[in-house]
């Protein structure tokens, strides 16, 4: 692990010498994040559930912004709306943008921010601009008296601030206040025992099967992690975990688009992780991502994927030579919330056994160095008014 070149500011993730790290016991906590929010959530999430009913009836865009792992908290939050409404007029309203995109063109309707600790230049100015062309305006946050809830006519507080910047508790916190709002605006509620349960079991049996899988992904120079439907917020999120955590490149990519031209630059030096969990027309995702892992071991990278159960019965182990991660049923949970948060589960397990055979300290995202500490001040302090 690399010294501290300098002492390192207050508000820093605690720089431990070894493993156990800070963001193995944040993926342990997961599961008792959800009864505290459920109770809560409740009241903020019924509040927001009315705004963007009004908006979707008067024709107007419900936005879901955020920055990083925000940001694909804010792209499930977004399908879990859709999915909630989705037979209903003006589901199509219902969108995620990246935060500095929204600040400079800003919608009406409603503006949902993600923003783990409230602090995000771009995620304050998409809210600020949004409320300033008449939007209303919401805040999901760990930090509720952060600078970005005054921005925010409604903030639904998650339970827990992640004590590691590599987060994790900061993505699954934003899937879980999705599924409480989707289940307020689509009146189709969820057991809070029953999704707890899921996420306990989702990371035990990822956290047993992680570590072959990570094994053979790492030699990989680069890594790419491809989904359809929710799969490709998942794959997103994996190929940014194993870049914070492992400081290794990766990229996240829709199914389709590794399939038209991206190819030719994969060879035995590459992997690709394959997020297969979306129930919605599951047969022919499952059948395309097939496909997929053919052409990836043809070209002789390897091929390793997070799948759902009926996924893993569908397939040969040789579709997948560098292995698998099983995602168990979501027992009578709304089908995309089973699939996000413990496909969630799945890709944690994943980056931690990944760090563990890479040697890395995840949980300062490399900032422990100066430059990559004074990268990071740069980018904040001079955010463009």
């Amino acid at each position: 692990m690399t010294a501290p070149s300098a002492p390192l500011p207050d508000g820093f993730p605690e720089l431990r010498p070894g493993p156990p790290w800070v963001t193995e016991e944040m993926v342990a906590a997961e599961p008792d994040l959800v009864e505290p929010l459920w109770r809560a959530g409740d009241e903020p999430a019924r509040a927001l559930a009315a705004a963007v009913d009004r908006a979707l009836v008067a024709g107007e865009p419900v936005c879901v912004v955020g920055c990083g792992t925000s940001e694909h908290g804010a792209m499930a939050i977004a399908a879990l709306l859709r999915d909630a409404v989705r037979w209903a007029p003006g589901a199509w309203l219902i969108a995620s943008r990246q935060a500095f995109e929204a600040a400079l063109d800003p919608w009406p309707g409603v503006c949902l921010a993600v923003s783990h600790e409230a602090g995000t230049r771009a995620t304050i100015a998409a809210l600020a601009a949004a409320r300033a062309r008449g939007a209303a305006t919401g805040l999901v946050t760990a930090t509720p008296a952060g600078p970005a809830a005054a921005h925010a006519d409604h903030v639904l507080a998650t339970p827990v601030v992640d004590r590691a910047w590599c987060h994790t508790v900061g993505y699954l916190s934003p899937l879980l206040a999705g599924a409480l709002l989707a289940s307020r605006v689509g009146g189709v509620a969820i057991d809070p025992a029953r999704l707890a349960g899921h996420l306990a079991r989702s990371s035990a049996q990822a956290a047993a099967q992680a570590g072959s899988v990570a094994e053979a992904l790492c030699g990989c120079a680069l890594l790419e992690c491809s989904g359809s439907g929710v799969d490709a917020i998942t794959a997103r999120e994996v190929a940014l975990k194993i870049e914070e955590g492992m400081r290794r490149p990766a990229v996240g990519r829709d199914l389709e688009t590794v399939l038209h031209g991206h190819l030719v630059a994969r060879d035995r030096s590459t992997g690709l992780v394959v997020c297969a969990t979306e129930p919605r027309c599951a047969d022919a995702r499952r059948a395309r991502a097939a496909q997929e892992l053919e052409a990836t071991t043809r070209v002789g990278a390897s091929a390793a994927a997070i799948v759902d159960e009926p996924t893993a019965a569908a397939w040969a182990p040789a579709a997948t030579p560098a292995g698998r991660i099983v995602v168990p049923s979501g027992d009578d949970l709304p089908a995309l919330t089973g699939a996000l948060t413990g496909s969630a589960m799945a890709l944690q397990r994943l980056t931690l056994a990944l760090v563990a055979a890479a040697g890395t300290n995840p949980d300062l995202i490399r900032r422990e160095e100066a430059p990559y500490r004074e990268a990071a001040e740069l980018v904040e302090a001079h955010f463009p008014d």
